[in-house]
């Protein structure tokens, strides 16, 4: 499988709660932090939860 980088580019000050666990649960806590994680279905759906609140590249 490959790779995507996410990079966390908005907060989640004023977001649901479902929103805000799924940011903690895909490791990005800080403004422009970034993180690596494989392409599975999974982080995919998390992704698109987020998907306003996060930049996703493929490696």
């Amino acid at each position: 499988m490959s790779k995507i980088r996410i990079t966390k580019v908005r907060s989640e000050i004023n977001r649901p709660k479902n929103q805000k666990r799924t940011l903690k649960a895909l490791g990005l806590r800080k403004m422009g932090q970034v993180v690596e994680h494989e392409d599975t279905p999974n982080i995919l759906g998390m992704i698109n939860k987020v998907k306003h609140l996060v930049s996703v590249e493929t490696i």
